[in-house]
């Protein structure tokens, strides 16, 4: 058994979310969102290398001696599956890695609204699933996929980096393509996709304008796209689609979003009260004509109020869904506070005693 296993066997024992290693540290883990150490025992540069290059296999531990750099996926049992980052750093080499369970959740058992599940019946446009790294997106993707794949005959392909959740096919054909193992950037994948008669396509990260352009491309010419950002609410969002291209480019792209976008689902993780893990909140937009409009006309500080007065079509703005959290109990006044994007709504029901700097 490799070495690496024992720790992966502890880590899910204590219900952890993350693992990190680091040269002249003990082995971490995430759980509820905090890195504790989960032994004493300190790893030195020569017992870590031999570690990860278990871990890795001969061919990928050369690549990353030599890039400095290395993803993939790495399965344990039929239970868990691991997404894998090693790092060289100032003091020597790391790797952390992300719990992947393979069991699927339900957008039900996720406790998402049905509005996320009406985006998954759409025929075509860019849906974007956003929020910081390990708020979830990759799990709510996975929800909507798996929900197409029971209730709907159509051909999918994601194109991730690298692939997190394995998908079976069911009603649907499941293409899954890893980025650089089967095709050699997001770019590439996408420019097949749309020469592979896809009727929804996955983008595991828009980082960059070209992606984003076969994006908005593949959505414009009738394919469903579900595509992830690192924004934290939809303003920022649709501001972030638009400003990665340079200025004479933004009024085409603007009109090109307005007439593709369908909805914003931003996400975050907050801490539960009792200790016991933590939960999703999230903002919805949906994409109607005033949305359109607003986005057309750059106007998009405009965006909060379609949030707000269009709760009967489902939307929903992040404050108001943290405050629903706050006063059912789920989620303690400073957990609300931190998470909260207008903090001086949050300030007055802190406690006395918070230690937090109020901005």
């Amino acid at each position: 058994m490799p070495n690496i296993d024992a720790l992966f066997q502890l880590m899910v024992a204590q219900g952890a979310s993350d693992l990190h290693l680091h040269q002249g540290q003990p082995p971490k883990a995430r759980l509820h969102g905090e890195i504790k150490p989960i032994s004493d025992h300190v790893l030195e540069r020569d017992e870590i290398c031999q570690i990860l290059l278990e871990a890795a296999g001969p061919e990928r531990w050369k690549s990353f001696e030599e890039n400095g750099d290395l993803d993939f996926a790495y399965q344990l049992d039929a239970n868990s599956r691991f997404r894998s980052n090693y790092m060289k750093q100032y003091d020597g080499v790391g790797a952390v890695f992300r719990l992947i369970p393979t069991e699927i959740l339900s957008l039900e058992k996720l406790g998402l609204s049905p509005v996320i599940k009406s985006f998954a019946s759409l025929r075509s446009g860019i849906v974007l699933v956003t929020g910081p790294t390990g708020s979830g997106k990759s799990t709510t993707l996975a929800a909507l996929v798996d929900y197409m794949n029971e209730n709907s005959s159509k051909h999918i392909v994601t194109i991730e980096e690298p692939i997190e959740f394995v998908h079976k096919n069911k009603s649907c054909v499941i293409t899954q393509r890893e980025v650089p193992v089967d095709t050699e950037s997001f770019q590439s994948g996408l420019r097949a996709a749309l020469r592979e008669d896809a009727d929804a396509i996955l983008v595991g990260e828009m980082r960059d304008l070209e992606t984003i352009a076969l994006a908005l491309t593949a959505a414009e010419t009738g394919m469903l796209v579900f595509g992830t950002l690192h924004t934290n609410d939809s303003r920022k969002t649709v501001d972030r689609i638009i400003d990665v291209f340079p200025a004479s480019q933004q009024p085409q792209i603007r009109t090109m979003l307005s007439a593709s976008l369908r909805g914003v689902v931003a996400q975050l993780l907050l801490k539960k009260s009792d200790g016991k893990g933590r939960i999703a909140v999230n903002e919805i937009l949906v994409a109607n004509h005033a949305v359109a409009s607003i986005i057309r006309e750059g106007k998009t500080e405009k965006l909060f109020d379609v949030l707000v007065s269009g709760r009967k079509e489902g939307m929903q703005f992040m404050d108001d869904a943290i405050m629903t959290l706050l006063k059912k109990g789920v989620v303690t006044p400073v957990e609300a506070y931190m998470k909260a994007i207008d903090k001086a709504n949050f300030q007055s029901l802190l406690p006395s005693d918070a230690n937090i700097p109020i901005s």
